[in-house]
């Protein structure tokens, strides 16, 4: 019995350490997705036309909001209302 628990014990460890693996791949390639890329040249280009300076910090974390909003909501339009709001109210612009 003690060998099949080894053998059990070996096999969960490496699907965890595969699935953790996994996820830091994941949350790395988020930041470098097109839809990720086009979100921050939109920003930047929004804060132009509002005559307010483009700060990376601000437009990283309304893209991160974006990109979370969308996956939950499915949709557009909504995910950019909220994340507007929630980067004036945190960034007072």
């Amino acid at each position: 019995m003690g060998s099949i628990t080894k053998k059990i014990f070996v096999v969960v460890s490496f699907f965890l350490f595969w699935g953790f693996e996994n996820s830091v791949y994941l949350a790395e390639t988020k930041n470098n997705t097109i839809i990720n890329l086009f979100c921050i040249q939109n920003f930047k280009e929004e804060m132009l036309k509002a005559n307010i300076n483009y700060d990376e910090e601000i437009a990283k974390d309304t893209c991160d909001c974006y990109l979370e909003e969308f996956i939950n909501t499915n949709s557009h339009s909504k995910a950019i209302s909220k994340c507007k709001l929630k980067t004036q109210k945190k960034f007072n612009l």
